[in-house]
């Protein structure tokens, strides 16, 4: 059956398109942050273990969401590695020590560019493809990276 939302086909798959990206994006930062929280060592492991596994759970509800709103949509949501791989603007570079420091600030820069990718987005949803739905639910995953970056931030003080 097709949606019939009040978005043209041509404007929902441009969307959707839009949105496999961030749940690219999503699954590699969910990885990375789950590499951290399985990986840190230092005399702050404890500590770090907690936050990484605090920052991936959030991550988790973020990429359900984010394939959820595809469907919504009318589109499937890619779920393979290899898809997630050619659609993310991510790298998978480590660091080469597993401190909490060397994590955090790879974190930090792959939320900064999530929310950059978002903030292109928001209006592009509102105003030319008339999803004023998405770019609402966008604006709030922001807000979320941008909570979640200040949190990684505040340890690099």
């Amino acid at each position: 059956m097709n949606t019939s939302i009040g978005i043209s086909p041509k404007n929902l798959q441009a969307v959707a398109t839009e949105l496999t990206k961030l749940l690219a994006d999503e699954f590699v930062l969910y990885t990375k942050t789950r590499n951290a929280h399985w990986n840190v060592e230092g005399p702050d492991f404890h500590s770090m273990h907690i936050f990484f596994e605090q920052q991936y759970e959030q991550l988790d509800e973020i990429m359900d969401s984010v394939a959820e709103r595809i469907r919504q949509l009318g589109h499937y949501a890619p779920a393979t590695l290899q898809s997630f791989l050619q659609l993310t603007h991510l790298t998978e570079k480590l660091g080469e020590k597993n401190d909490s420091l060397g994590f955090i600030k790879e974190l930090v820069t792959d939320h900064e560019n999530i929310i950059i990718f978002i903030r292109e987005k928001i209006n592009l949803f509102a105003n030319d493809y008339g999803d004023a739905g998405t770019s609402d639910y966008v604006t709030g995953l922001m807000e979320d990276h941008e909570k979640m970056a200040w949190m990684l931030r505040a340890h690099l003080r």
